[in-house]
C-alpha cells in the first residue's frame, strides 16, 4: 500500500483542537472560530452571520460544527447562507475539523465556523 502525504499548497489546515480551542496554522483559538484557506480567527457564535454572509462567491460550502454533538441551527441561519449560494453542512465540531481538513486537501473552496467542544 502506498500512502501519499497530504498537502495544502498555500491553505492553512486545522491542526488540532481540544476543550475550548482550535489550532490552526500553528495559532491557537480560544472560544468559536472561523476558518477559511488563508487563515482563521475568533468568530461570535452562532449569531454572528456577517463574516459568514461575507464569504458568498468565495467559498461553496461552509461546515458549522455546534460543539461536541450536532445540534440544530437557529431558524433562518442555514436559509440565509444559502440564498447566498453558500451551502451548509452542519456536524459536530471534531467531525466538522477533519471534514474541513479532507475538503481543502481537494482544494475546494470550503470554510469551517466551529463552537468549540
Amino acid at each position: 500500500m502506498q500512502i501519499t502525504e497530504i498537502t495544502y499548497d498555500d491553505a492553512v489546515p486545522i491542526d488540532g483542537y481540544g476543550p475550548g480551542y482550535f489550532r490552526v496554522g500553528g495559532q491557537v483559538l480560544h472560544g468559536p472560530a472561523l476558518v477559511t484557506a488563508s487563515g482563521a480567527g475568533a468568530w461570535g457564535g452562532l449569531e454572528d452571520r456577517a463574516p459568514l454572509m461575507a464569504l458568498a462567491g468565495r467559498i461553496d460550502v461552509l461546515l458549522v460544527g455546534t460543539g461536541p454533538e450536532m445540534a440544530p441551527l437557529p431558524k433562518g441561519f442555514a436559509s440565509a447562507l444559502e440564498e447566498l449560494g453558500i451551502g451548509v453542512e452542519i456536524m459536530a465540531s471534531p467531525s466538522a475539523c477533519r471534514t474541513y481538513n479532507m475538503l481543502l486537501a481537494e482544494a475546494r473552496r470550503v470554510a469551517a465556523a466551529l463552537l468549540p467542544a
